[in-house]
C-alpha cells in the first residue's frame, strides 16, 4: 500500500464569489428590515391561528362535542339561524370533524357575521360568539384592513419572507455546512447570528412551505385578476367561475319554500360513497334563486373535497369529484390545509405552532443582528432597539390582553372590543419606548404578558368551570397558564444568570 498522501477531494460546496455574497447579504438585510414588523406580526398570529379550532372550542365550552349530526338536524339549525339574522346573504355550515366536533353555523347578513352552535337535534345553543378567535384569524388573514388591501399585504409578506429565505441561503455559503455549529458564551451578535442561521436551516422546509402557501392565499385576488385579464378580457366573474361551483339562475323574488338541505345532503352522500359530509353552504336562502353547496370529505386525503352544487330545490347543477381532479387542482385544494397544519391531528398542530414560533425567532434575531452590528461599529441605534423590542414583545401582551377583555363579564364581547384592546395595547407599548430602556422594556413586557395569560386562565375558570362540557376548554386553559408561567420564568432565569456573572 502506498504511503503517498491522498489528494484532497473537491469541496462539496461550490465557491461563491465574495462580491456576490456581499451583494446578496445587503439585499437580504434590506428586504428583512423593510418587512420585519409585518413579517413578525403575520408569523406570530399564524402560530396562534394554527390552533383556531381549539380556541373556538375554548371560547364556547358549553357546546357539547358530537361526532355526527343528521341532515334533518342541520336543516333545523340552518332555518333557526336564518330566522335570527336580518338580510341573510349566505350561511356557512361546518359539520362535526375530529378537531372541531361541533355543528357551527356562520350567517352573513346585515352587520357583522353571526356564529351559532347547535346540538345534535339542531337546536341552537345559548353560547356567545367566538369573538376572540374570529379576531385573531382575521388579523392573520388580512390585518383587519379592507379585504383586498389586507389580502395583498399579507400575500406580499409571504413573498418577502420567501425571498428572504432564498437570499439568506445565498448570502451564507456555509449555512448548511455549519448547521450544528453554535457559538454560545461569546458576543451577543454572534449568538444571535447562530440562532438566526440555525433556526433558519433546521426548519427550512417548513419556512418555505408556509411562506409559499401564504403568498398564494394572500395574492389570490391578484392571481385571479391576472387570469381574467389574460383570458377573459378582465371579466373577474368568469375567472372565478373556473374555481367556484355554478350559481343558480339569479331570482331575487322571495322564496316560496326554504332550501331543501336534507335532500341535497342525502343526494351528495349517495354520489360520494365512503365519504363524510363536511360542509353545507347556502346562497341567498330567502330568495327563489337560492343555491346549496355540499362538500364531502374522503378519509386519508389532504386535498379538497368532492363538491356538489344544487339549486334551492336540491336539483343538481354540478358535481366535481376529487378522484377526477388533475394534479394542479389537488395542489390548490391542499393550500389552506398545508398552510395551517390542519391535517394529521394534534401532533402536527403542535409541531406547526413550535415551528411558527421558530420563524418568529428568526425574524426577531435578524433585526437584532443588524442592531448589534451597528452597535459594534460605533453607530448604536437605541431608539430602534427599543422599538423593535416593543414590536416583538407587545404581541404576546396584546393578544393576552384582548383575550382578557373579551372574557370580562361586564364588557360586551364584540369584534370592535377585541380589535380596540389589541390595537390600544400595541400603541401603548410603542409609546413606552420613549422613556423606558430596552432591557427594562423586555423584562416588563414578558412579565406583563405572563401575568395577563395567568389572568386569562383564572378568569376562564371563574366564568366557565361550572358549565363547561367540552374538555378542550380545560386543555387550552392549562396551556395558556403554562405559557404565562414560562414567560415569567424567563425573566427570573435571566436575573439569576446576571447575578451569577
Amino acid at each position: 500500500m502506498s504511503d503517498a498522501p491522498r489528494k484532497a477531494g473537491k469541496p462539496i460546496w461550490p465557491k461563491i464569489p465574495a462580491a456576490f455574497v456581499r451583494a446578496v447579504l445587503a439585499g437580504h438585510s434590506s428586504l428583512g428590515l423593510a418587512f420585519a414588523a409585518l413579517i413578525y406580526l403575520v408569523c406570530f398570529s399564524g402560530s396562534v391561528a394554527v390552533f383556531a379550532r381549539e380556541f373556538q372550542r375554548w371560547e364556547t365550552p358549553r357546546a357539547a362535542p358530537m361526532r355526527n349530526v343528521s341532515p334533518e338536524a342541520v336543516q333545523t339549525a340552518a332555518y333557526a339561524a336564518i330566522a335570527k339574522v336580518h338580510e341573510v346573504e349566505h350561511v356557512y355550515i361546518n359539520l362535526p370533524r375530529r378537531d372541531l366536533p361541533r355543528l357551527v353555523l356562520t350567517v352573513d347578513g346585515e352587520g357583522p357575521n353571526r356564529t351559532f352552535f347547535a346540538d345534535a337535534d339542531g337546536r341552537l345553543i345559548d353560547t356567545p360568539d367566538p369573538v376572540w378567535t374570529n379576531f385573531m384569524m382575521k388579523l392573520h388573514a388580512d390585518l383587519h384592513l379592507p379585504r383586498t388591501i389586507g389580502d395583498f399585504l399579507v400575500g406580499m409578506v409571504g413573498v418577502a419572507l420567501l425571498s428572504s429565505l432564498i437570499s439568506g441561503v445565498l448570502a451564507h455559503p456555509r449555512i448548511f455546512k455549519d448547521a450544528f455549529h453554535l457559538r454560545w458564551g461569546g458576543s451577543k451578535r454572534l449568538q444571535e447570528a447562530d440562532l438566526h442561521n440555525r433556526l433558519g436551516v433546521w426548519a427550512m422546509p417548513f419556512h418555505v412551505l408556509v411562506s409559499t402557501t401564504g403568498a398564494l392565499l394572500g395574492l389570490t385576488t391578484i392571481i385571479v385578476g391576472a387570469l381574467a385579464l389574460a383570458v377573459f378580457q378582465g371579466d373577474m366573474d368568469k375567472a372565478y367561475a373556473l374555481f367556484l361551483p355554478p350559481h343558480p339562475k339569479d331570482d331575487p323574488r322571495p322564496a316560496i319554500t326554504q332550501p331543501l338541505i336534507v335532500k341535497a345532503m342525502e343526494e351528495s352522500i349517495k354520489r360520494a360513497p365512503g365519504g363524510r359530509l363536511a360542509y353545507v353552504g347556502l346562497e341567498h336562502p330567502l330568495e327563489r334563486g337560492a343555491g346549496i353547496t355540499v362538500l364531502v370529505n374522503h378519509p386519508k386525503l389532504m386535498a379538497d373535497s368532492d363538491s356538489f352544487a344544487f339549486d334551492g330545490q336540491a336539483r343538481l347543477l354540478e358535481a366535481e369529484h376529487l378522484s377526477k381532479a388533475n394534479l394542479g387542482e389537488k395542489i390548490l385544494g391542499s393550500v389552506s390545509v398545508l398552510h395551517f397544519g390542519w391535517f394529521g391531528g394534534g401532533a402536527v398542530k403542535i409541531a406547526y405552532g413550535l415551528l411558527g414560533l421558530a420563524l418568529c425567532a428568526v425574524t426577531s434575531s435578524g433585526v437584532a443582528i443588524w442592531l448589534a452590528r451597528r452597535r459594534d461599529k460605533g453607530r448604536p441605534a437605541p431608539r430602534w432597539e427599543r422599538l423593535w423590542i416593543a414590536a416583538v414583545w407587545s404581541q404576546p401582551l396584546a393578544f393576552a390582553g384582548s383575550g382578557l377583555v373579551v372574557l370580562l363579564p361586564m364588557v360586551p364581547a364584540s369584534p370592535a372590543v377585541a380589535i380596540g384592546s389589541w390595537l390600544g395595547l400595541t400603541i401603548v407599548v410603542g409609546l413606552m419606548t420613549a422613556w423606558i430602556s430596552a432591557d427594562a422594556l423586555s423584562r416588563g413586557l414578558r412579565l406583563g404578558s405572563g401575568a395577563l395569560m395567568l389572568a386569562v386562565a383564572a378568569l376562564w375558570i371563574a366564568r366557565h368551570a361550572a358549565a363547561a362540557v367540552d374538555p378542550m376548554g380545560w386543555i387550552m386553559t392549562a396551556a395558556i397558564a403554562a405559557l404565562g408561567a414560562a414567560l415569567i420564568l424567563t425573566v427570573g432565569l435571566k436575573k439569576t444568570k446576571a447575578a451569577a456573572a
